[in-house]
């Protein structure tokens, strides 16, 4: 037996050794579980709310590999092999087994006549649809306003998106949107709230809220879309500022006068420098004045003309001409 000094504890050998091995063994154990790293995590983390919102906009907008917005040449070879493949050719438009071809103004008899397949009457037919459009708008007739197939908005935005190096977090400002034929695809591009336009034309802007985002379940994006004329921009508020203004075949409409008080009025809301005014088909409103006085008062008020483009169509032969301005001061 061991005996220690202090007050007289006698303590066996063998327990003393056991208590050191015990302390021995659970040391190490404490040290190991220190010193050991778990390998990396492979589970999916949730983002944050700003990485969040900047990742979903990119998924829902095809944002892809880098800044590209249009069509890559491999795009357009894979759906060529697609048609190839399935043997496809373009067939008339005929009554076929489940297919009836109808005419918009046709198809807005039926549905003022028939109703639809299925429908509700009597009180009813009030209590189960939370936006009731016009006729008029579900069969589309809207989309038959412009000189060009309804598809070449798609080319304008890709053209300008592209041009002006816009991300999901830029502002545009349309100077008349009407039915939203290129609006639509800046709306799903853009974070919410960042799409503003100016539209003097009612049947457009009822075209453009009661049909045209809904259908597209474009709502949450809430553009800020005016009716308003005169190049009075005051409800947008002073703290817009663009990173891209443009303005598709409306300023040839207008009196010389007018652009000019509309660009005095844009160019403080421009983003200097890396911000963009593109206008479609041409200036006038400048090339009328010569192109010594147009550049003075385009000066005056800190732009300046940059280029003339030339941007052909993806899906039909068609091309338009846009004019590229740019503030070149604060």
């Amino acid at each position: 037996m061991a005996l220690l000094p202090s007050r007289g504890v006698v303590i066996s050998v063998p327990v003393l050794v056991l208590s050191v091995a015990t302390a021995t063994i659970f040391l190490f154990f404490l040290l190991s579980s220190l010193s050991f790293s778990p390998p990396p995590c492979t589970c999916p983390i949730p983002p944050s709310s700003s990485t969040r919102t900047g990742s979903s906009a990119a998924d829902s907008n095809n944002v892809r590999f880098g800044d590209r917005i249009s069509a890559s040449a491999e795009d357009i070879e894979w759906v060529k092999s697609q048609i190839e493949a399935n043997g496809l050719h373009m067939q008339l438009n005929v009554l076929r087994k489940g297919i009836n071809p109808r005419t918009r103004q046709q198809q807005l008899q039926d549905l003022q006549q028939f109703k639809g397949i299925s429908h509700y009457e009597g009180e009813e037919a009030n209590n189960h649809t939370a936006l009731p459009c016009p006729g008029e708008l579900l069969v589309e007739e809207h989309h038959s306003n412009y000189g060009e197939p309804w598809a070449g908005g798609r080319d304008v935005f890709e053209f300008l998106a592209e041009s002006a190096h816009l991300t999901p977090n830029s502002k545009v400002l349309e100077i008349g949107c009407g039915t939203l034929r290129v609006g639509l695809h800046f709306i799903r591009y853009l974070n919410p709230e960042h799409f503003h336009c100016l539209e003097r034309d009612e049947l457009s802007l009822m075209a453009a809220l009661r049909y045209e985002l809904p259908s597209q379940g474009l709502l949450y994006k809430r553009p800020l879309i005016v009716k308003g004329e005169d190049m009075n921009f005051s409800k947008f508020g002073d703290r817009s500022i663009y990173s891209l203004i443009y303005a598709s075949a409306v300023f040839l409409h207008m009196p010389d006068k007018l652009v000019w008080i509309g660009l005095e009025k844009l160019a403080g809301r421009l983003k200097p420098l890396e911000g963009r005014i593109f206008v479609s088909h041409n200036i006038k409103f400048c090339s009328r004045l010569g192109g010594e006085e147009c550049t003075k008062r385009l000066n005056h008020l800190g732009l300046e003309y940059l280029k003339k483009h030339t941007h052909d169509s993806l899906l039909f032969n068609h091309y338009e001409i846009w004019f590229e301005f740019r503030r070149f001061k604060a």
